[in-house]
């Protein structure tokens, strides 16, 4: 009588969990149906569970240990390739090292830092740095934002701007950098040459400190504005435009839509977008070496370049190791104070 009453609530419940089709009535009557197996048959119910969850663990563990097979080798190659190299720089750094000329490895302790921090080139290079990264990273946001917000709208020819404003990212840097020292030439550029048809006197872009620092942020802010309208163009397609057609029924502005509608939604991505952009930033060599090459005198070297004169033209690899190291500390810095002031600024919008 027992197992006839098992049989027949086994064919009841199965007929009425496959009646039913919403997620929260078949979790409730999945519930229903287990209780009622219980008061049936307890010693039954108990076993059945012991074995469901034991094959669901054997079948767990099987799964997970073929991942887990599959994924260690690869992980444990990366971490290698990865640390290794970073701690040798950092055991080096404590180290007097020249190859040219070759000399052993000698223990400095903290010496080769506090060379670097009484250096006045050091701290040269850091302002230099920080003043192309932040204007230059400023004036790709205002302008790709602006951009993007121009293509979001559809202007006339937008599909032929978007592929237009995309080219200059996909150069090599080398590139733009050799094809502005040609625009910019003191006495052959093209530019020049446009300003004398004015009777303006040829202008040391590339002499000058002042406009040579100028004319670098110039040539990152051409090449690299096309990737803050990428994204920004990206974030603004995926706003939903219930809220902007009900403002615009409310007769609110076009500035006050961008004020407290665009911008706060868009503000996560802009925090997101400027931090890649100053991380990258800070990277810059490439440009600066070959337009500049770090002059007139240092007027023009930045963090990296500084290193990669000390590694590769002194050969002092103890100096340099311990460069990288700091220059890893001011990115640090600098993200962290920029965070601290994107998250108030983003709990102001909240």
């Amino acid at each position: 009588m027992l197992s006839r009453n098992r049989a027949v609530l086994h064919v009841a419940s199965g007929l009425w969990i496959g009646l039913r089709h919403d997620v929260d009535l078949i979790r409730f009557e999945k519930e229903f149906v287990v209780k009622l197996h219980f008061f049936i048959d307890p010693p039954l119910f108990v076993r059945q569970c012991v074995a469901d969850k034991g094959g669901g663990m054997r079948h767990s563990f099987g799964q997970d240990g073929v991942k887990y097979a599959f994924i260690w080798p690869a992980f444990l190659v990366v971490l290698l390739v990865t640390l290794f190299p970073l701690i040798y720089a950092l055991v080096v750094s404590f180290q007097s090292m020249r190859i040219v000329p070759p000399t052993p490895p000698r223990f400095v302790g903290l010496d080769n830092y506090a060379e670097i921090l009484a250096s006045a080139r050091f701290w040269g290079s850091i302002q230099v740095t920080a003043v192309i990264v932040f204007v230059s990273v400023a004036l790709q946001y205002v302008l790709g934002f602006a951009l993007a917000l121009a293509l979001h709208h559809n202007v006339p020819g937008a599909t032929l701007y978007r592929v237009a404003f995309l080219l200059p990212m996909f150069l090599a840097p080398v590139s733009v950098a050799l094809i502005a020292r040609m625009l910019f030439h003191p006495v052959l550029g093209p530019v020049n040459e446009f300003f004398t048809l004015f009777g303006l006197e040829n202008i040391p872009f590339l002499t000058n400190s002042t406009l040579a620092v100028a004319t670098l942020i110039t040539v990152e802010v051409w090449q690299w504005t096309p990737f803050v309208v990428l994204l920004m163009l990206a974030g603004l397609q995926g706003l939903p435009a219930e809220v902007f057609e009900a403002a615009r029924v409310d007769n609110i502005s076009a500035w006050r839509r961008f004020c407290d509608i665009t911008f706060p939604m868009l503000l996560p991505l802009s925090v997101a977008v400027i931090l890649i952009r100053l991380i990258e930033g800070f990277k810059i060599i490439d440009t600066v070496f070959v337009l500049t090459g770090g002059g007139p005198g240092t007027a023009t070297e930045t963090l990296t370049l500084f290193a990669y004169n000390e590694g590769f033209k002194k050969f002092n690899i103890g100096m340099t190791s311990a460069l990288s190291f700091l220059f890893l500390i001011v990115v640090i810095v600098f993200g962290t104070i920029y965070l601290a002031a994107a998250q108030r600024m983003m709990r102001r919008y909240r």
